[in-house]
């Protein structure tokens, strides 16, 4: 059995995160394989890219997600004891909670949250000068997404509880400072969830019923014991943390209408197939989630290879979202590929692949959907405004990818109703 093909380098963690989005798809072209191994943060790992590797990696009975993720994303982004990092049973029990909290109905009143508050913050735009598009959607969306979800927060602690969920997301991968400040926003944010938690237990707070807060204080494991209220609030940023993270592709969709402008006008006259085929370019063509990670569960073969059993893989989803077996001219931005065919469930994996309900599929997916639909509404119908002279170029080395200058906007007024 053939050695797996080797970046020769003795660490490669300083390319993968000088090009955290392409770095995989690019040795991987470099060997002419879907899959080599390479050192990150000085262990083994096997990296894979491409729709054949994505239908592997989502292989339960060949993966599992318990200890995958690096310390550094468990103690930042994910938290300790979440959804992420469960499986078999217990996965399937805790995703189902997931599941019910993000059905339609429940996504459908996020998103009229998610509109009203755009409108108010719109508000607040107009007459201001520059706008840096990225760091105003924060609190208007946290706002949307914490009384949505039955969690209290007081107009007075709004902007610190904002930085917290920011930090979650956008320190999680920087180095030195930015690191530091994720990790003591993940306190901060946990300890402030769990006395809710608690207090909501204990009968000392209300809850809307069938809210986050309320489903999630009550849940009981497959062994029918609650969770402790620590991984209570791991669950319920689960929740809050990815619904801010949308502010990604809300830039990302704002950039895609400023270089694309026929787009604007095929979109305002209100296609609901034209709008999802433009929101799912979006979330094809541009860079969100670089890759996700799993450990292999007992040693098996692919394509001649050995997966050693507790080694760790990377599956590129930026990658396979461009892989150009799957996809003619990925390179190029084509909301209409959308209204031609309909990709399979490892073809496209902005998210994750595979199915939410019992795989490791994103659950929150239809939340980004809707929310970039509600700010596309609010971009097409709600604002006039310019976008002055600046960096637009995709910043790579950054996690999570965005326009070098943030996208910022000017000259805001408001459409008459």
């Amino acid at each position: 059995m053939p050695d797996l093909p080797q970046d020769p380098r003795p660490d490669s963690t300083l390319a993968l995160l000088a090009d955290p989005y392409r770095y995989i798809a690019a040795e991987c072209a470099r060997h002419a394989s879907d899959v080599f191994e390479a050192r990150i943060l000085l262990q083994p790992m096997i990296c894979m890219s491409g729709p054949r590797a994505a239908a592997l990696f989502y292989d339960l009975g060949r993966f599992r997600r318990e200890g995958a993720a690096p310390e550094p994303l468990r103690a930042t982004l994910f938290g300790k004891g979440g959804v992420q990092g469960l499986d078999g049973e217990a996965h399937r029990h805790r995703k189902a909670l997931f599941m019910a909290l993000l059905g339609p109905d429940h996504v459908a009143a996020l998103a009229a949250r998610m509109r009203e508050a755009w409108r108010r913050a719109a508000a607040t735009w107009v007459g201001r000068g520059p706008v840096l598009l990225y760091e105003a959607v924060h609190e208007p969306m946290t706002r949307a997404v914490c009384d949505w979800a039955g969690v209290p927060v007081p107009d007075a602690d709004l902007e610190r509880r904002t930085r917290q969920l920011v930090a979650l997301f956008d320190d999680a991968a920087s180095k030195g400072p930015g690191h530091l400040r994720a990790r003591m926003a993940r306190r901060q944010a946990e300890s402030w969830l769990a006395k809710l938690v608690q207090a909501r237990r204990e009968g000392r707070l209300e809850a809307p019923p069938g809210s986050a807060l309320e489903c999630i204080a009550q849940h009981r494991d497959e062994h029918g014991t609650p969770l402790d209220e620590r991984t209570a609030a791991v669950e319920l940023l689960n929740v809050l943390r990815p619904t801010v993270a949308v502010s990604v592709f809300i830039v990302l969709a704002a950039h895609a209408l400023h270089l694309h402008p026929e787009w604007r006008g095929r979109l305002q006259q209100g296609a609901p197939e034209e709008k999802r085929c433009f929101i799912d370019e979006v979330r094809r063509y541009y860079p969100f989630f670089p890759a996700v990670v799993a450990r292999v569960r007992e040693d098996f073969e692919w394509q001649g290879y050995r997966f050693p059993e507790g080694r760790r893989v990377m599956l590129d989803l930026y990658g396979t979202n461009h892989d150009p077996r799957t996809w003619s001219d990925p390179d190029v931005f084509r909301p209409q590929r959308f209204l031609e065919s309909r990709p399979g469930p490892f073809d496209f994996v902005p998210q994750g692949g595979a199915e939410p309900h019992g795989n490791h599929r994103c659950p929150g997916e239809p939340v980004a959907v809707m929310l970039m639909a509600a700010a596309l509404d609010g971009l097409l119908s709600d604002l006039h405004y310019e976008v002055p002279p600046q960096d637009l170029a995709i910043d790579f080395g950054r996690l999570p990818a965005l326009p070098h200058s943030g996208f910022v906007i000017d000259r805001v007024s408001l459409v008459a109703a």
